[in-house]
């Protein structure tokens, strides 16, 4: 079991969307989570919002307490600032899940 997040993002900066990932990925393992799809993303046929979206993955954690912590961890909040927030122009969670597979 596992609890999970589905996003969808505009990455405006592939590169710079790259190097958040690579500075990320210890800070994530630390916390037990990893990345367990990912889409990039050429067409949105419906959006319940204006969102424009280019990018869909699902972030997985074994439960919501290490989900919290990892988000609200300073090297990861410190990465965020760094690397994601210049090459993402829109970040949407679009479902949060416990996956019983």
């Amino acid at each position: 079991m596992s609890f999970e997040v589905l996003v969808g993002l505009q990455v405006l900066d592939d590169a710079g969307y790259d190097a958040y990932r690579a500075a990320m990925k210890p800070i994530l393992a630390n916390y037990h989570g990893k990345f367990r799809n990912d889409f990039n993303v050429s067409e949105t046929r419906l959006s319940t919002g204006s969102e424009l979206i280019n990018r869909v993955f699902t972030i997985a954690f074994p439960d919501q307490n290490h989900m919290d912590g990892f988000f609200s961890d300073p090297n990861y909040l410190a990465v965020r600032v760094e690397f994601f927030e210049p090459a993402v122009g829109g970040a949407y969670r679009l479902a949060m899940y416990e996956n019983l597979l």
